[in-house]
């Protein structure tokens, strides 16, 4: 990859993305019956968390920046009830889910840092 330049050295970008290429891998197991359902679902929302940062970091206040950031925490809030759903449905593992939970947790405690710093300054 090139030298990290503008949005793309965002910590919190690099996770968020890390979570949506996580999402993909993970939606191409789930049954074909929910490629209009559940896999489009999750696969909007993971991709609208990262986004968001970018839109965000584009925008000339911090404001602008804070409400995309807001954003990005809703589409979070959606890939978890999507993970949990998922799951409990069988189509995943527990062993699979984990991971996900996991990286979507960092990806929530990264937003929300961020959010609290943008506020601040």
């Amino acid at each position: 990859m090139d030298e990290l330049v503008g949005y793309r050295r965002l910590h919190v970008w690099q996770e968020s993305h890390e979570l949506v290429m996580m999402i993909y891998k993970i939606t191409k197991k789930l049954p074909k019956d929910e490629m209009f359902g559940l896999i489009s679902q999750m696969r909007r929302a993971a991709v609208s968390i990262s986004a968001n940062i970018v839109e965000g970091y584009a925008r000339s206040s911090k404001k602008e920046f804070a409400q995309f950031l807001s954003v990005a925490k809703g589409s979070l809030a959606e890939i978890e009830y999507y993970l949990f759903l998922i799951q409990k449905l069988d189509y995943i593992s527990i062993n699979e889910y984990e991971p996900l939970e996991e990286k979507r947790r960092l990806v929530g405690n990264l937003l929300n840092g961020f959010m609290r710093s943008i506020n601040r300054s």
